[in-house]
């Protein structure tokens, strides 16, 4: 018996994409083998660190890097590291943010779901602009510079298709202008591999990706790139921190850049392993050296099987989507039921998922009867079972 089914878990075929519910990407054999090899030797951590942080700073142009326990971890420490600073009695309070820069400016545009973990360091958020774009809705650049003050630690800006918030380029002017960084959260921005360097290169201060999604790293690892002061501070408030000044390896720092050793900091329960280190960089490396036309063919033939499989059921319609190839070079079939009683796509998606093995697809438009297929998890014998099952439950619904 293998490990699930020891402990008598289902596996599940994923055609919904690198969903953290269903544990993100599938790992290649050379990351699985360098996480391996990085369990059978210990080594000092914070070293490690660094020199992934190179690894990461190469391939994204920022000045440095580090590697966090996934995206939402990274937008805590990222958060951490704009309050704090490199002032260890600010990091040993946290997330006691009494009398410190304790306000993050965000547009209303870009509120999300995830942005708790920039609330969890104890700042508050600083709304700017409006709803309802067009007309009555969107964010003027004013808005956002006349909201800055004394207590403004960062400007929050994630990677949304909101209409009317103000674009990337435009805040990082507007926050560096005032001395402020900007946070960046990129977390399901590739591809395209582009996107690695792009932020950066449009004025962010640090940028979060996740690791275990498209780059293929470990589910509990993601990515910080950007200003050295920024990721000096993440990596004084994560790591292991019992220990004494004579033998601190970084105890230069206390002859200006700090005053102390910071105890146990925000980031302590974030920390991540040397498997996840190793397992982040190589897989952040073979991720790099690909390339997003051969994915997308790659994909785009796997759907190709599938759609084949639908062809000629009656009420559904089966149409291709992506964004511009430059934007997001990931096709995605949507499956309609154009004939179906409103609340037919949630069945559909129930029956697949307890049936016989289990099968997800993707679920965001099922209020409207879409179904999704994100062919990102998926292998070609995996393609050709969910193709058979969608005609088998399709042609039943219909």
């Amino acid at each position: 018996m293998g490990f699930y089914d020891d402990l008598g878990v289902r596996t599940v075929i994923n055609a919904a994409g690198t969903l953290t519910r269903l544990g993100g990407s599938r790992l290649a054999p050379e990351v699985l083998a360098a996480m391996a090899e990085a369990s059978g030797s210990f080594v000092h951590i914070d070293e490690l660190q660094a020199k992934a942080g190179e690894a990461i700073a190469q391939v994204t142009g920022a000045e440095a890097g580090y590697v966090a326990t996934g995206a939402a971890a990274g937008l805590a420490l990222a958060t951490a590291a704009c309050v704090a600073g490199m002032d260890v009695a600010a990091m040993d309070r946290l997330p006691d943010t009494t009398g410190l820069r304790n306000e993050v400016i965000v547009q209303r545009g870009h509120r999300n779901s995830y942005d708790h973990a920039i609330r969890s360091v104890g700042v508050r958020f600083v709304e700017v602009g409006y709803l309802g774009y067009p007309g009555a809705g969107g964010t003027l650049p004013w808005q956002i510079e006349s909201a800055i003050t004394e207590r403004t630690a960062a400007i929050a800006c994630p990677i949304l298709d909101t209409p009317g918030c103000v674009p990337l380029p435009a805040v990082a002017e507007i926050a560096h202008r005032h001395g402020l960084p900007v946070i960046v959260d990129a977390a399901a921005e590739l591809p395209p591999r582009s996107n690695l360097r792009r932020f950066i290169a449009e004025g962010a201060d640090v940028v979060v990706f996740s690791g275990g999604k498209a780059i293929g790293g470990p589910q509990a690892s993601g990515i910080l790139a950007g200003r050295a002061d920024l990721i000096a501070s993440v990596a004084l408030q994560h790591q292991d921190m019992d220990v004494r000044p004579e033998t601190w390896n970084k105890r230069g720092l206390l002859d200006g850049a700090v005053s102390g050793i910071p105890h146990q900091g925000f980031g302590r329960a974030m920390k991540v392993g040397r498997e996840e280190i190793a397992g982040l960089v190589t897989a952040l490396r073979s991720f790099a050296a690909g390339s997003d036309e051969a994915d997308f063919h790659s994909w785009s033939g796997l759907l190709d099987q599938i759609e084949h499989e639908l062809r000629d059921i009656p009420g559904i319609t089966c149409n291709r989507t992506s964004p511009s190839r430059s934007k997001k070079p990931l096709p995605l079939l949507r499956i309609e039921l154009t004939d179906a009683e409103p609340g037919k796509a949630y069945a559909v998606i129930n029956n697949l998922l307890t049936g016989e093995p289990p099968i997800a697809v993707g679920e965001s438009n099922a209020e409207h009867n879409i179904l999704i297929i994100n062919p990102h998890c998926l292998t070609e014998s995996e393609t050709a079972i969910v193709g058979k099952r969608l005609r088998n439950r399709l042609r039943v619904e219909s």
